[in-house]
């Protein structure tokens, strides 16, 4: 199933988190905090400007990028978990 965005949406795939401190312990997934970097994995057509044209998305598929922590939708599509979050909750791109 594929997942298609529409306008300003993107769809990001959450990170793996690191399961052990920098001392070796060895976290449950219930203490664990969500991690806030994904991959990009769909992105939509772009916002509308006022002008009544479209602005071209600042992020591209494959991009990893920083999300503020609650802005982001979840979902399971398939057997998996996807974020749908807008362009402007992504706070930074990593390169």
């Amino acid at each position: 199933m594929k997942l298609i965005p529409l306008g300003e949406y993107v769809v990001v795939r959450r990170l793996p988190t690191e399961e052990r401190t920098v001392g070796g312990i060895v976290l449950p997934d219930t203490v664990q905090e969500k991690p806030q970097q994904g991959r990009v994995v769909a992105v939509g057509d772009g916002r509308w400007l006022a002008t009544g044209t479209r602005a071209a998305p600042q992020v591209a598929e494959g991009d990893r990028v920083i999300f503020s922590p609650y802005s982001a939708r979840e979902i399971r599509l398939g057997d998996e978990d996807v974020l749908i979050l807008r362009e402007s909750e992504i706070l930074a791109v990593v390169e």
